[in-house]
């Protein structure tokens, strides 16, 4: 059994680098908030889109011609805006209140091929290649390798 533990890390991050990783930031909620805006309709919860493929056929090569970011970051957004939507239908179903989607806060989903976790640093995608940042775990969280 595969155990997964997520551990909230704090990035140095080389100054040179910041604002790279800023725009990468800002280009990814941009392709979620696209994303989300796609799949929502205001009339009927069965009309918004939860399919992802449905969505990244629609959108995907606009967004990478849009934005900087790599495929595998343009696909996250999507899924995450995708993912959103869905949540939303289902409260939607069960007689909620809801409303579109909106991402504001600065975060991204790496997956494997855009970001490389090592003993104290990591490599991250970006919009400017990629870049390697030290992190300081917290006192009392595993270490990456600790499943």
């Amino acid at each position: 059994m595969e155990v997964r533990r997520t551990a909230p890390v704090k990035l140095i991050v080389p100054s040179e680098r910041r604002d790279g990783l800023h725009e990468s930031a800002r280009q990814f909620l941009h392709c979620a908030n696209r994303a989300a805006e796609f799949c929502w309709s205001d009339r009927s919860y069965t009309e918004c889109v939860t399919a992802n493929t449905t969505a990244r056929d629609a959108l995907y090569d606009e967004l990478r011609e849009e934005t900087d970011l790599t495929a595998n970051l343009v696909q996250e957004a999507i899924r995450r805006g995708v993912e959103a939507v869905k949540g939303c239908v289902e409260r939607w179903k069960n007689g909620k209140r809801v409303s579109q989607p909106e991402f504001t806060s600065w975060s991204m989903l790496y997956d494997k091929r855009s970001a490389t976790f090592y003993r104290n640093k990591v490599s991250l995608s970006t919009v400017n290649g990629r870049v390697e940042c030290e992190f300081e775990l917290p006192s009392d969280s595993p270490t990456p390798y600790e499943r």
